[in-house]
Formats: structure tokens, C-alpha cells, sequence
């Protein structure tokens, strides 16, 4: 249903907030928009630069290639695209009014000095449950939640694994060359010295398998989720949602079989397992910029807005302004985050951030009354 005239919204009663809808704030003013050729112009540069950083990194990293695996080569440029296809993708998304003002709002709040300073522990607190634990996930459902969680740290354990390997930045060394004593060395720098036959030595070996262990489980309930929740099947896509699900248990289960040929078929199919397991990585990592995955990179900014939005709302506590409701005069929120919200509207060019004058209930009864004023009477 179509929104109401603005002629349907009330005056604002004397000594009330005035209408937002007209003002312009010359400090928040944005730059005209760009042609999606410049854009797409400025974010192959930044992606290239970004790309040829890595490449700097990885050979000095693994001390001018000593330490670089060639066998772990396709896996290293994947990691190379991945990075050129975040790049872009980002720059290109900071681009649009919208996603640049929450850019700007998101990452001036996370290291704001004033924050820390009146709130030191909001942000390791907004790190921890929003991106860390992510509890507004909790607050649909608890087996999402849970499932999500799965994912979320085995990947996490995995590219923390992964990633430094194959860049050559941490290597696995054996005085005797065949164990049971390795040290691990971080850029040539021994960190540690353990048994290959130990506890610590088993985690350091299987981290991989123990981080697949966790994916399967999580990408498996939300592959059945998505196969029988109508309001799944409703709005899914094939390439979008479905396929990531399924490469993170191509990846997981074929990391797995790595293992158990290894050790229980003495290396039988190992060769195919591999070449498997390396297609089903790359095709993954050079997918994350462009498919449901590159929600991981937005993420950050988003827990910077959860902190603009903390921080408000103490000042708010403190005496600060609170922006309330035109209609029913109830707080809806402080001013900053109206006033915040108004200016993405314009920045859209949506034409009704008057809205963000009113609460939800009083919207619906404006539209209610709309409807009845401007609709139903030709019914008549």
C-alpha cells in the first residue's frame, strides 16, 4: 500500500520538534554522485592496490619465498583475488549514499577517541556480542543462533589457519625432518616447540579437521532449513544462498576424507581428494566478494552504528536531546540517530524522511486514516 499524502500528517504542536523533511545540514552534505563507470574505475584501482600489498606481504612475510609452499600456489592466488574482489566490492558499495553514510557514521564511532573515552568498555562489549556472539541473531532463533555460531568460529579457525600457511608466514620445521619434535615459526621467529605425539601437537595438526567439524553441522541445518521453511524456499536464490551453503560442506567434508586417507587408507585417493578439496577452496575464496559472503566485510561497520547508536543513547541518559514523536509526542529515539536516519533518506532521495518524525504506531494510524481519507471513499 502506498504511503499517505504529506497533507495527512499533522502540524507540529507549538514548542514541538519542527519538520526535519526540508533541512538540509551543510556539514553532512555529500558529494554528487559518480558515474558507474568512475566507480567501478576507482574500485579497480583500489582492488589492484590492495592486491599488489599482499603480494609485497606474502613474499616478505615468508622471507623473500623461503618459506613459501609451491604446492599451496593456487590456494595463495585465490587469496590474491579474494582480496582484489573485497576491495572492489567495498569501494563500490561505499559508493551509494546509503552504505557511505553508514560507512562514515559506522567507522567514525568505532575509533572515535571520545567514545573510548566516555565509554571504554562499549566497544569490546559491541565486538563480543554483536560480532563476536551475535545475540540479535539469538533473539530470532535459538538453533540459527546456534548453527550460525558454528559456522562462524570454524570458519574463523580455519582462515586463521589457512591464510598464514599458505602466505608462508608460519611454517612447521622438524630438526630430524620426520617428528615427533616440530617448532612452529611465525616469519622465521620460533614461537614454540611441541611433541607431534602430544595433546597440543594433535590440535596443532587437526585444527583444520576440528574447524570442519564445527561448519558441517551449521551449514547442514541451514541447507535443511532452506529446503523445507516456506518462508526460506519463498525468497532464496540458487547462487546466492544455496551455494555457499554447499561449498562449505564440499570444503569441510572433502578436508576430512583428506585425513581419514591419510591415516586409515595409507594415502588412498589422496591425490583426487586434494585436487578436490584446492578447487572446491578457490572456487570459494574468489566467491566471497561477490555472493552472500561479503556480509563477513560489512559486518564491522554495522557494529560501529550499533556503538553510534550506544553512545547516543548515554548521552541521551545524561540530559541529552530525545526526538519525540509528532503526533503522540512519545521519545522515539535521540536526535542524532533521527537526524541520522533523515539524512539517508535524502541521501536516497526516498522523499518521506518526515517520517522519521513519527512512531511506528502513530505511522500506522497516518496511514490508516490516509487510507480511509483518500482510497476507501471512492469505493462509495
Amino acid at each position: 500500500m502506498t504511503e499517505p499524502p504529506q497533507t495527512a500528517e499533522p502540524t507540529p504542536p507549538p514548542g514541538g520538534p519542527a519538520p526535519a523533511s526540508g533541512a538540509t545540514d551543510p556539514a553532512a552534505a555529500e558529494p554528487p554522485p559518480q558515474s558507474p563507470g568512475a566507480v567501478r574505475r576507482r574500485a579497480s584501482l583500489v582492488g589492484a592496490v590492495v592486491s599488489a600489498l599482499l603480494i609485497v606481504a606474502i613474499v616478505l612475510g615468508s622471507r623473500l619465498l623461503r618459506d613459501f609452499d609451491s604446492a599451496l600456489l593456487p590456494y595463495a592466488v585465490a587469496t590474491v583475488f579474494l582480496a582484489f574482489g573485497v576491495a572492489y566490492r567495498y569501494t563500490v558499495w561505499i559508493s551509494a549514499p546509503g552504505a557511505r553514510r553508514l560507512f562514515r557514521k559506522g567507522w567514525g564511532s568505532f575509533f572515535s577517541v571520545a567514545n573510548f573515552r566516555e565509554a571504554p568498555t562499549a566497544l569490546p562489549r559491541m565486538i563480543a556480542t554483536y560480532l563476536g556472539f551475535q545475540k540479535f541473531l539469538g533473539a530470532r532463533s535459538h538453533a540459527r543462533w546456534v548453527a550460525h555460531q558454528l559456522i562462524f568460529w570454524g570458519c574463523l579457525l580455519a582462515a586463521a589457519i589457512t591464510f598464514p600457511l599458505t602466505w608462508g608466514w608460519f611454517t612447521f620445521t622438524s630438526s630430524t625432518g620426520a617428528g615427533p619434535g616440530y617448532e612452529m615459526r611465525i616469519w622465521g621467529f620460533k614461537i614454540l616447540g611441541f611433541d607431534s605425539l602430544s595433546v597440543l601437537g594433535w590440535l596443532m595438526f587437526h585444527g583444520l579437521d576440528i574447524a570442519a567439524v564445527l561448519v558441517i553441522p551449521g551449514a547442514g541445518y541451514f541447507l535443511w532449513r532452506r529446503m523445507k521453511d516456506r518462508g526460506a524456499i519463498t525468497g532464496q536464490r540458487f547462487a546466492y544462498d544455496l551455494v555457499p551453503l554447499l561449498a562449505l560442506i564440499v570444503i569441510s567434508v572433502t578436508g576430512l576424507l583428506l585425513t581419514f586417507s591419510s591415516i586409515f587408507l595409507h594415502g588412498g585417493g589422496y591425490e583426487f581428494l586434494a585436487i578436490l578439496h584446492m578447487v572446491s577452496v578457490v572456487f570459494t575464496l574468489i566467491y566471497i566478494p561477490f555472493g552472500k559472503f561479503f556480509h563477513i566485510v560489512q559486518r564491522p561497520a554495522a557494529v560501529g552504528m550499533q556503538l553510534f547508536k550506544y553512545t547516543s543513547r548515554r548521552k541521551d541518559e545524561e540530559g541529552g536531546e530525545v526526538f519525540a514523536c509528532r503526533r503522540c509526542h512519545q521519545p522515539i529515539d535521540t536526535a542524532p540517530y533521527v537526524e541520522n536516519l533523515q539524512g539517508t533518506m535524502r541521501d536516497l532521495d526516498l522523499g518521506f524522511e518526515g517520517w522519521a518524525e513519527y512512531c511506528p504506531r502513530c505511522k500506522r494510524v497516518l496511514r490508516g486514516t490516509a487510507y480511509l481519507d483518500h482510497v476507501k471513499k471512492g469505493f462509495k
